[in-house]
């Protein structure tokens, strides 16, 4: 059997994606901005995070910035969510957890669409940092599902933090 570097790296991050989901999809929106105690994060910031690091590494960093890019998050969004960027426990200067999913949905809708007609050739295309196991746009696909599974065990943590029981 032959594997075809896109698909590998389609099925990780959908794999990572619906298992993200199932920790998120219990959490009341009440909660998406509660920091518990001894947490440096919350749950809207991990979902916003994960949306705006997936346009990074599967599209950005494949094809660059184009304007329609702008309908899927805006500038606002990209930087709020950003690595570096500081959680806001205030919902008042936050997007809405339904306009948090949207954005992330809206994002893995096109990254999935676009992530098909990837030739072999421009998935060996190099690239700097960040990437998992090879330093091309292959790798910066794969780095999406070992982030998303990092930040799912975030996501596990602050659930049970806010009193919520195990998924698995």
């Amino acid at each position: 059997m032959s594997i075809i570097p896109s698909e590998l790296a389609c099925k990780q991050i959908e794999f990572a994606r619906d298992y993200m989901l199932s920790l998120v999809e219990t959490i009341p929106d009440a909660d998406w901005f509660r920091l518990p105690s001894g947490a440096v994060t919350h749950v809207a910031w991990q979902v916003g995070h994960l949306a705006m690091a997936e346009y990074g590494l599967c599209m950005f960093r494949q094809r660059g910035r184009r304007t329609e890019d702008l309908a899927l998050m805006s500038g606002v969004f990209r930087k709020r969510y950003s690595r570096g960027s500081t959680p806001d426990s205030d919902p008042k200067n936050q997007p809405a957890p339904a306009e948090i999913r949207q954005v992330l949905h809206r994002v893995h809708e096109s990254a999935m669409r676009e992530l098909v007609a990837y030739s072999e050739s421009d998935l060996q295309q190099p690239i700097d940092q960040p990437y998992a196991v090879y330093a091309t746009r292959l790798g910066a696909l794969l780095f999406c599902s070992h982030h998303e599974m990092i930040h799912a065990g975030q996501i596990g943590l602050l659930r049970r933090l806010l009193g919520l029981d195990p998924v698995r």
